[in-house]
């Protein structure tokens, strides 16, 4: 079973009351949002790409997520965050989600984003920055 220590980058968020659904937990669209975030923020922070009016974008062209216990308001959530694959223009990332405090991750996403030009919509190359700051990251 993965754990939050075994991924390169981390995250903690705050859950709120919204992400709840009818049953005291977290619906599963949310823990989406969840990912998205953790994706994005992190390359926000990498300074590697101008998000959201830069010349590349990310577009999401896969996702699965693989749930194995519930999360929900009030309790934190820690994110770990790696990349299993890099190709010419698309990344895979894996995001493990877990309730901040317990041991084992309540969910594992993929998540791949394919860089295109932001005008044409068609693939380019990773910016080799970018791709440094993948690199670092590598599971």
């Amino acid at each position: 079973m993965p754990s939050i220590a075994d991924y390169p980058y981390t995250m903690r968020m705050t859950t709120r009351w919204r992400d709840n659904d009818v049953y005291a937990h977290m619906n599963n669209a949310v823990f989406y949002e969840y990912v998205d975030s953790v994706v994005n923020g992190w390359i926000l922070e990498t300074g590697t790409l101008e998000i959201p009016h830069g010349p590349v974008v990310g577009l999401v062209v896969a996702s699965s997520c693989t749930f194995s216990a519930s999360l929900g308001f009030p309790d934190p959530v820690e994110a770990g965050l790696g990349v299993s694959k890099i190709g010419n223009s698309s990344v895979t990332y894996t995001v493990v989600l877990a309730r901040s405090g317990q041991k084992g991750v309540a969910a594992e996403a993929s998540f791949t984003h394919v860089y295109v030009d932001a005008k044409t919509h068609r693939p380019v190359p990773l910016p080799a920055a970018f791709r440094t700051a993948l690199e670092g990251i590598a599971l």
